[in-house]
């Protein structure tokens, strides 16, 4: 953990800190899965990133320094952002990015505890290894007792920068879906299979912190011999949960209770398996299964558990299975979204993912400022841009959304600056019949306190129903598999843009990081005024949706 300076101040008698850490970004050559070296983004000159740590209440200044040869941001991602909307940190969303040779400070006020992370949110850097881990720790006694804890942080790893990987799947010339990548599997910034031991004692708990920071690959853990109790799912307390495995989606976090046992006649291992499931298994290739040591005594043999995937009473996390810690009842709902993710054919010749059928392509103006801007017509989602896919809300109005998988394909959506609650899954409707293996999928609903997260997955040919109170902010929406954002499956909601106006005070600095780049600061989603696009270009339009994508009702 880099940490430049910690300085103590009293607020209300807690003794808070002000966190000071330096990032100075720019190019390393590394070989992380002990295979392939290779050009990447690291900080301070190293791979992988030290995860920050720091208490809630504290304030966290992020110096940066952009060493690359483009422009950069920072997501701390999980952070609620109350009143800060301007430090969310998407390009072309809330700010414009650090030009190359630039520095930027991003404050954070730490209102939470729990497991988060900071990336890259700026050409997807994020999948290039801008990424760490940020942990924030309770101040009181946490709800839950533990002697020690363990911080595991999951990242696939591909032998090709993104942005080839992005110009083969997004060129018009060649076959979709390109040929699969296959990924390595690194846990805590090197491969899965030399990471550091865990090293329990006999009789006393541990708290393990686990957070997937990969790019397209889900991992599944597991810690045979041991049972897990579930605590914590991105950021918020839950009642605790025991499961045997956890398939952990790309940006999703937990923290599960383990009890040792009370001898330590055995060691044992854990188990992490790097897979997609739109991937087909490739011997060798795909899924790769790593395996960590649990060492309760040195010498000690490992324990033989068998393989216990093959159990039939192996029990996976359900998340909607869970129950928020704080008993908070389900919002009720006073507006209804439907929205619709999948994969169309446009008239570019492209496959390119959507949100109703609208491919997301950022504005010349970022909507944060178009927001702050336009006066009365922010109230209007048109003057953010014909593939902008803005929605206005308003602070305090309880919405509903159901998000809608019509193919097969899952994706981690991840919502800005807010949780949400989880209400329910079921089979999207659709006038196409899914596969065999999806036909016989049920509803399934929250019990009682819906558990809250920031990050769902919504299954292949499935539905999500979440519920979230709308705040004065601009959050970006998207799936976190970084090529479907590349493919244009994002969306933004404006959050009460009149109050925005009213409140928000944007440091100049940002405004300059602007200017040096030619992007204007005001105007519409063109830099224009009114409805006039002029200088956008024209969005694309449907050709074909295939058979798996197309909606019967929305």
């Amino acid at each position: 953990m880099h940490i430049s300076s910690v300085l103590y101040t009293c607020v209300s008698g807690i003794l808070a800190a002000r966190v000071v850490v330096d990032w100075n970004i720019g190019y390393i050559s590394v070989n992380r899965d002990g295979y392939n070296l290779r050009r990447a983004i690291g900080v301070n000159g190293m791979l992988p990133i030290p995860p920050i740590e720091a208490t809630i209440g504290d304030t966290l200044e992020l110096n940066v320094y952009n060493g690359l040869d483009k422009s950069t941001s920072l997501h701390a991602h999980g952070l609620f952002q109350t009143n800060t909307t301007h430090m969310d940190g998407p390009a072309m969303i809330n700010q414009c990015g650090i030009p190359p040779g630039e520095s930027f400070t991003y404050t954070y006020y730490l209102e939470q505890t729990g497991t988060f992370w900071i990336h890259g949110h700026d050409k997807h850097e994020i999948s290039d290894g801008l990424r760490g881990a940020l942990v924030i720790h309770d101040r009181e006694q946490p709800p839950f007792e533990y002697e020690d804890e363990y911080l595991l942080t999951f990242e696939d790893w591909f032998r090709e920068e993104f942005a080839e990987r992005e110009m083969i799947t997004l060129d018009p010339n060649q076959p979709f879906p390109p040929p699969h990548g296959y990924a390595f599997g690194l846990i805590n910034g090197v491969n899965g299979n030399i990471t550091q031991t865990m090293q329990f004692e006999k009789g006393k708990s541990y708290r393990i912190r686990l957070v997937n920071m990969g790019d397209l690959n889900w991992f599944q853990f597991s810690l045979p011999g041991h049972s897990m109790e579930v605590i914590e799912i991105d950021g918020e307390y839950t009642k605790p949960h025991v499961v045997d495995g956890i398939d952990i989606a790309p940006a999703q976090r937990y923290s599960v209770l383990v009890h040792a046992h009370n001898t330590d006649e055995f060691n044992y291992r854990f188990n992490a398996t790097i897979h997609a499931e739109f991937i087909p298994p490739k011997q060798g290739l795909t899924p790769r299964v790593y395996t960590g040591h649990i060492v309760y005594k040195h010498g000690a043999p490992f324990k033989d558990v068998g393989n216990p995937y093959a159990s039939s009473g192996f029990k996976w996390l359900d998340d909607i299975e869970l129950h928020a810690l704080d008993e908070q009842p389900a919002l009720e709902p006073t507006r209804q979204i439907y929205l619709d993710l999948g994969n169309n054919l446009y008239n570019t010749g492209q496959r390119l993912d959507h949100i109703n059928n609208s491919t997301f392509k950022a504005p010349k103006t970022p909507i944060l400022y178009t927001a702050l801007s336009m006066g009365e017509l922010a109230m209007d989602p048109q003057v953010y841009g014909p593939q902008s896919n803005a929605i206005v809300l308003q602070q305090g109005e309880v919405v509903e959304v159901v998000l809608n998988s019509f193919n097969a394909m899952p994706h981690p959506i991840h919502i800005h600056s807010r949780n949400f609650q989880i209400i329910e899954y079921g089979p999207a409707d659709s006038l196409f019949a899914p596969p065999p293996e999806f036909q016989n999928m049920t509803v399934r609903s929250y019990t009682s306190a819906p558990p809250r997260r920031d990050t769902i997955t919504v299954p292949s040919f499935s539905y999500a129903k979440i519920r979230f109170t709308g705040k004065v902010a601009v959050s970006l929406m998207h799936c976190h598999l970084s090529i479907h954002m590349a493919m244009g499956m994002a969306a933004v909601f404006v959050e009460s843009p009149d109050m925005l106006q009213e409140t928000l005070d944007v440091p100049e600095k940002m405004f300059e990081m602007c200017r040096k780049q030619g992007i204007p600061t005001c105007g519409n989603a063109a830099g224009n005024q009114g409805l006039d696009f002029t200088g956008l270009p024209n969005p694309p339009s449907v050709v074909e949706r295939p058979n798996a994508g197309f909606p019967q009702n929305h």
